[in-house]
């Protein structure tokens, strides 16, 4: 496996319902001997039979649901395929799946064999696991779910769930395939996280908001405490900028476990500016300097200060693979990070009306897509298309929406974990006096949109993964128009 220089270098929910939490566990009864899988139908009915937390309301934190002794006699009984790989975990509030894309990206511009595993999809389940860029074929995902089935049916006192399963795949499927390395993203939280069986080279930590309190806690220390859970003896991690709070948090749970920290500003020189230009129109450079890096005025190839920040975690994790023999260089970083593309982040999706969309799904990542587009994008008014899920920290998310909007639309994906448009609607008008309007589908509300608009006008769709990956569905099949 090539890790020397010698390789070859190519929330806080205010509504009553919401805030309780209990805990959900449903089990769903399998047969005596179950049937083999042989295709991607197949393989996707026997994941979809289980246990999915990411489509839930409430749901309990705890060791019954969120057991990684469960996840490993799953991966022992596929021959520890976590043990076999090389690995880089990152764990945050907001950006993450952002940061895992641009490693992904400059790893692979240096040569190595990438694994890239996120969650959640936008419109493809199969996008949570890929190679080198390229998402795995139905037919490996079949091939896998095939060897996966007998080890779960021997499980099926303590059932696994959905991102277990998931994230057992992906693991298999990096083995199989003898990745250098792999990039992996964690669910929920970190401590708890089913992918908190690895020991990775470098642990990334991007910025931590509220989201997910009733799991993780209602504070930012709490959250931050949880997010640390991710930390290993010995193995570096790179913290993006946090408030004082949260960094004495990271600080004293590095201690204890026995790991470097480094934080972005404090113990690495870090720095980023805004500029525009004819040739490569408004834009973020950031530069890193380190005792054994200097990475100057590196171009982020997403929209937004926050990714600036996202970012510097990239670079600083990069440098600590550097430390320990990987052949990584700026050019690798300025080449491999101007290939970057990920979905539903401050994305165009449609020309006329203009159109766009940014699975912004807590407060602050609202504000953090209500500046980028202030920053980035020109436009006379800007209609906001809005749903989020009922768990989330809804106030605080019409509060920063306010602040950019003209208008919006409120709706809803369908999903089970949806508020209801009439409650965010409600919830909005009692603060603002913008204008806003109610629609019961995503269809509906895009028609009202386009109505209100004028050319140099913006649509925004916004809220969370669901209604993005429900918006790019929808114009792929032409029912946008």
């Amino acid at each position: 496996m090539p890790k020397t220089a010698g390789k070859p270098a190519s929330t806080v929910s205010k509504t009553k319902r919401a805030s309780r939490t209990t805990t959900v566990r449903t089990t769903v009864r399998k047969p005596a001997s179950p049937t083999t899988i042989r295709s991607y139908k197949a393989a996707l009915e026997f994941l979809n039979s289980h246990t999915d937390y990411e489509k839930m309301l409430r749901v309990g934190y705890n060791h019954t649901n969120f057991n990684l002794s469960r996840m490993l006699r799953i991966l022992a009984g596929l021959g520890n395929p976590h043990k076999k790989i090389r690995t880089l975990h990152v764990a945050g509030t907001k950006g993450k799946g952002s940061t895992c894309h641009m490693l992904a990206a400059v790893l692979q511009e240096a040569g190595y064999h990438t694994g890239l595993y996120i969650s959640p999809h936008v419109i493809d389940l199969r996008e949570r696991i890929s190679i080198d860029g390229d998402m795995i074929s139905e037919a490996a995902f079949a091939k896998l779910m095939a060897q996966i089935q007998p080890v779960v049916h021997r499980l099926r006192r303590d059932e696994p769930t959905f991102f277990e399963i998931m994230t057992a795949a992906a693991m298999l499927y990096f083995a199989q395939k003898k990745t250098d390395i792999c990039v992996i993203e964690t669910g929920l939280g970190g401590r708890l996280d089913a992918t908190n069986v690895i020991k990775p080279e470098v642990c990334g930590i991007t910025s931590i908001s509220y989201d997910h309190v009733q799991q993780l806690g209602n504070t930012l220390e709490k959250i931050a405490a949880e997010k640390a859970g991710i930390f290993k003896p010995g193995v570096p991690v790179i913290v993006a900028p946090q408030v004082a709070s949260v960094r004495r948090v990271f600080r004293k749970a590095a201690d204890a476990v026995g790991c470097p920290l480094r934080v972005l500003g404090d113990d690495l020189e870090f720095s980023y500016r805004f500029e525009c230009s004819r040739a490569a129109g408004p834009h973020t450079r950031v530069c890193i300097s380190t005792p054994t890096s200097r990475f100057d005025h590196i171009r982020v190839p997403l929209l937004g200060e926050h990714q600036a920040h996202n970012c510097g975690v990239v670079l600083g994790m990069l440098d600590a693979l550097r430390q320990a023999g990987y052949a990584i260089t700026e050019q690798h970083a300025i080449e491999g990070l101007a290939k970057v593309r990920v979905q539903g982040r401050l994305e165009l999706i449609r020309e006329q009306p203009r159109t766009i969309v940014d699975a912004a799904h807590n407060a602050a990542s609202v504000q953090a897509l209500m500046r980028a587009i202030g920053q980035n994008i020109t436009y006379d008014s800007m209609v906001v298309v809005f749903g989020c899920s009922a768990d989330k920290d809804i106030d605080g998310m019409l509060d920063q929406l306010q602040l950019g909007a003209d208008k919006v639309i409120f709706t809803t994906a369908g999903v089970p974990r949806s508020a209801d448009p009439q409650d965010l609607y409600h919830r909005f008008v009692e603060k603002s006096q913008k204008m806003a309007q109610i629609a019961p589908t995503l269809q509906e509300a895009y028609e009202i949109a386009k109505r209100c608009v004028t050319r140099d006008d913006l649509i925004c769709i916004t809220g969370s993964f669901y209604l993005v990956g429900l918006a790019k569905a929808l114009q792929a099949k032409g029912m946008l128009d």
